[in-house]
C-alpha cells in the first residue's frame, strides 16, 4: 500500500433521476478533488435512489437496471473519472440477462475497475444476491468493496481483508430507521425541512442512537478487528419518505475516524490512508493468530436456508 486520499461524499439523491444524480456525483468529485481526493467514493445505489425501491414490481426493476459496464451510468461514471483524472466509486442496479443485482462499481478513466454484487439484497425481492468478495488493486493499494448489510456480517470483513484488502468501500443506505434497540427510531422530515432554521435539533438526532451512535456500535470494529481502512457512505436528507443522517466517514485500521461529514447536506470529507498503520495494528496480528482447524462450525450448513432481515423488517 501507499499513502492515498480517498475522498467518501454524501448527497441527498432523487428517486429514479439518475441524471440529478450523476450531476451530484459530478460536482462532489469536482469538490473533493479541489481537496487534493485521488479517488471518490459515494452511497449504495446513488444512480437511481434505494430506499423507494422496496415499492418496484419486477417489470418496473427491470426498467430501471442497466448492464454494466456497458449501460448509460457506468458509462458516464467512467466520464467523469477521466474529467477528474480519478476512480469514482458509485452504486446501481445492474441487468444481466434475467438477474437483478445491487452492484457498486470502481470506474477509473475508461476503464471498469471492479464490480461488487451485493452479497445479502433485501430490499427488493426481485434482487438477487452476488456470489463473490471483491478484492481489486487500485493506485497501488489493495481495496474491497462490501455493501451495507455485507458488513454487518464480520466474515464478510474478515474475508476480504485474508483475500489481502488494505481498504474497504462500505457504502451503505443506511440509520434513522425503525428498531428495537433502545433510542433508534426513524426522525421525523420536517427536522430535515426546518433544518436550517433548527439545525440543532436536527444534529442532536443524526448525531444520536437513531444515526451516529448506531455506527459508532460496530463500524470501528470492523476496522480494527482486522486492520483495515474502511470508507462509510450514506445518503443525506430524504431517501424517499425517510430521512438518512449522511455521517460519510474514513476510519483508520485502529478504528479511529480520520474523517468525517457532519454537514446537514450534500459534501464530501477527504482522508488520507497510510500504510504504517496497517502492520502495527491489532487487527493485522488477528489475522495472523487466527487457527483455521477451529472454525468449521463457522461453514457447517444450518439445514436452513440463508435469510437477510434488517431489524425494521423482521418477520416474527
Amino acid at each position: 500500500m501507499k499513502d492515498i486520499r480517498i475522498g467518501a461524499a454524501q448527497f441527498e439523491n432523487r428517486n429514479n433521476d439518475k441524471a440529478y444524480n450523476l450531476s451530484r456525483i459530478h460536482d462532489l468529485t469536482r469538490k473533493a478533488v479541489e481537496q487534493g481526493a485521488e479517488a471518490v467514493s459515494f452511497h449504495e445505489a446513488c444512480i437511481p435512489a434505494y430506499t423507494f425501491m422496496r415499492k418496484l414490481g419486477r417489470a418496473e426493476m427491470f426498467a430501471l437496471a442497466e448492464p454494466v459496464p456497458d449501460g448509460p451510468s457506468t458509462q458516464e461514471l467512467m466520464k467523469i473519472s477521466k474529467e477528474f483524472g480519478v476512480p469514482v466509486l458509485a452504486g446501481l442496479v445492474e441487468r444481466d440477462q434475467n438477474r437483478l443485482y445491487n452492484t457498486y462499481v470502481c470506474a477509473s478513466g475508461g476503464e471498469l475497475v471492479a464490480r461488487h454484487r451485493k452479497l445479502h439484497p433485501f430490499l427488493n425481492e426481485h434482487l438477487s444476491p452476488g456470489n463473490e468478495h471483491t478484492v481489486f488493486d487500485l493506485l497501488g493499494c489493495k481495496c474491497g468493496i462490501l455493501i451495507c448489510y455485507d458488513n454487518n456480517l464480520p466474515e464478510n470483513v474478515r474475508i476480504t481483508a485474508l483475500m489481502g484488502a488494505e481498504i474497504i468501500f462500505m457504502p451503505h443506505v443506511t440509520c434513522c430507521l425503525q428498531s428495537v434497540m433502545p433510542g433508534r427510531g426513524v426522525v421525523d422530515a420536517k427536522l430535515w425541512e426546518d433544518r436550517e432554521r433548527d439545525p440543532v435539533s436536527l444534529r442532536m438526532e443524526f448525531m444520536g442512537p437513531k444515526g451516529r451512535g448506531w455506527l459508532l456500535r460496530w463500524l470501528p470494529a470492523r476496522a480494527y478487528e482486522n486492520g483495515v481502512y474502511a470508507v462509510f457512505t450514506n445518503p443525506v436528507g430524504m431517501d424517499d419518505d425517510q430521512v438518512r443522517n449522511g455521517n460519510a466517514m474514513i476510519l483508520d485500521p485502529f478504528g479511529e475516524i480520520i474523517a468525517e461529514c457532519n454537514t446537514l447536506g450534500d459534501d464530501v470529507v477527504v482522508g488520507l490512508c497510510t500504510p504504517e498503520k496497517i502492520e502495527v495494528s491489532s487487527g493485522y496480528r488477528y489475522l495472523r493468530a487466527r487457527r483455521p482447524e477451529l472454525y468449521g462450525k463457522l461453514v457447517e450448513p444450518s439445514g436452513l436456508p440463508p435469510i437477510t432481515a434488517p431489524g425494521w423488517n423482521t418477520k416474527k
